[in-house]
């Protein structure tokens, strides 16, 4: 099974904890949790997967450096290569898949920022995939979740039973070689943003 794990952020969001680490903003995967970079937990628990034979970062040749000085402290047991990423996180996916060794049939993709999964979270999706067209990884809904219309008036409250919070955006059984002088597909500019998903045929069109 193949991983793109798209860490290519400028952390701008981030910028008043770098501020508390002491630190010019920087990509927030670069950014300490107990001790070790966001990616590092990240790419710690993939070498841990059963299933994931091969990994992809995806980032800006400005965080290389650091890629591959977290990559070689941990001492990771698989593939890794560096990708670099586009303007938006949909072209950085894009870039990924057209990295995707030859012989990929399947990848999951994960962000790199949610550093809290877990070795058997990819080895769940990397069995499921196999059985279906794509899928997402969800938690289900603590909150009291309320709709409201236009002028913020409540219009009713969903059963928690079935709305889930999704951990990857959106699901789509696309393909991933290069086609993209074909034209541009508006579908792939939805679609191609944490995704865990299929991939059958030689063939994907670039986001717009």
């Amino acid at each position: 099974m193949y991983l793109l794990i798209p860490a290519a952020g400028s952390g701008r969001r981030m910028n008043s904890e770098w501020l508390r680490q002491g630190t010019a903003q920087r990509n927030k995967l670069l950014l300490n949790l107990l001790g070790k970079p966001l990616l590092a937990w990240t790419l710690l628990a993939a070498d841990a997967s059963t299933h994931i034979d091969w990994i992809g970062i995806i980032g800006q040749p400005s965080d290389w450096d650091d890629f591959t000085t977290i990559v070689t402290q941990l001492s990771l047991t698989k593939p890794i290569q560096l990708i670099e990423g586009g303007s938006t996180r949909q072209e950085s996916v894009y870039n990924g898949l057209q990295a995707l060794p030859p012989d990929a049939e399947y990848v999951l993709i994960h962000d790199g920022a949610r550093c809290l999964a877990t070795p058997e979270l990819f080895d769940r999706c990397a069995q499921t995939i196999l059985t279906c067209v794509g899928l997402i990884a969800a938690i289900p809904v603590k909150d009291t979740i309320k709709v409201v219309d236009e002028e913020k008036l409540i219009k009713s409250t969903p059963d928690r039973k079935r709305p889930k919070a999704s951990r990857c955006r959106c699901s789509k059984n696309v393909t991933k070689k290069e086609d993209s002088k074909a034209g541009k597909s508006q579908t792939m500019r939805h679609y191609l943003s944490d995704v865990i998903f299929q991939c059958k045929s030689s063939k994907a069109k670039k986001p717009t």
